[in-house]
């Protein structure tokens, strides 16, 4: 995720006349630093303490105030992750700035040089762009998948500012007793180059099989949109969309998916999307880049069996 917004800020820093800055938080983990330049830091601030080795709110939180106190960013940008959603209201309360929170979009405004954070509202009904003019910094958390990552410069160089945060006993309220992996599945709508996603109409949970039998043959991951997570036909950790997760993979399917404004918002900067409707004025068919009018339970086994021998 921190790769992707170094490819965001490039832009943003070019249109202002800054430079392109990366936080590197944590205890000995020095080794990432060429990667951040590679990505497009012109400068790292790096900040390593033995309290920092494991994610917690009150250390991160403390360090990142810190160095934005003495550093004085204009923009502060962080991954909409669970740690970026904990940590960023944090950091921005004790700054006394602005936060806009899940953004799908970020440019600059010509005229005044603001950031315009653009994220959806109202449940997914309309898509807001906000401006912060009157504090700094100016602070918003990207979902992930939206922002690409740049080619990296190989050997690419900076510079390194080391910054020391000294940590009281007051200063830790969480005590980390024991960390528990549980095995599980892993579902990388993120990293996917190809997502099979379904919607209302796939109709049950039964439904999806047809969707994730398409997905085996193009070793693609499958997603779904809020209303079949509701439904409990497919599990939370599969929904694209602004409660979702925000995907860009090379090749996106949505079958029975309408093209809600909420669900737009996490797919529309796809590659290339196929859409498969019964209705043929579905919206869906607007940000399509090919669209087939028929019922997915029909169609998506064509495609399936069409792949499976031209893979053979």
């Amino acid at each position: 995720m921190g790769l992707q917004l170094l490819g965001c800020a490039q832009q943003l820093a070019a249109d202002v006349g800054e430079r392109v800055c990366a936080v590197l938080v944590g205890h000995k983990v020095d080794g990432f630093i060429p990667t951040l330049f590679e990505y497009g830091a012109d400068v790292v601030y790096h900040v390593d303490a033995p309290e920092l080795e494991k994610y917690r709110f009150d250390t991160y939180t403390k360090a990142l105030v810190e160095l934005t106190r003495e550093f004085s960013p204009n923009m502060f940008l962080l991954g909409a992750t669970h740690i970026g959603r904990d940590l960023a209201p944090r950091v921005s309360r004790r700054l006394n700035a602005g936060l806009t929170a899940d953004c799908t979009e970020l440019t600059i405004d010509p005229e005044t040089k603001l950031l315009k954070m653009t994220r959806p509202a109202f449940g997914g009904n309309v898509m807001a762009t906000i401006l912060c003019p009157n504090t700094r910094p100016q602070m918003s958390t990207v979902r992930p998948g939206i922002m690409k990552e740049i080619e990296p410069k190989a050997g690419a160089q900076g510079e390194v500012v080391k910054v020391d945060v000294t940590f009281e006993k007051s200063d830790l309220m969480v005590t980390i007793r024991e960390i528990v992996k549980v095995p599980k599945k892993a579902v990388n709508l993120e990293e996917a180059k190809i997502i099979v996603s379904g919607g209302r109409g796939v109709g049950s949970a039964e439904g999806f099989k047809v969707l994730e039998e398409l997905a085996t043959v193009l070793e693609a991951e499958v997603g779904g949109s809020r209303v079949a997570v509701e439904k409990g036909w497919i599990s939370q950790d599969h929904q694209v969309g602004q409660t979702g997760k925000s995907v860009r993979p090379d090749l996106y399917i949505a079958c029975g998916i309408s093209g809600s404004i909420q669900h737009r918002a996490g797919m529309q900067t796809s590659g290339c999307i196929v859409a498969i409707n019964k209705d043929p004025d579905a919206y869906i068919f607007k940000i399509a880049d090919y669209g087939i009018v028929g019922d997915l339970h029909t169609v998506v086994p064509l495609l399936t069996e069409a792949f499976r021998k031209e893979f053979e």
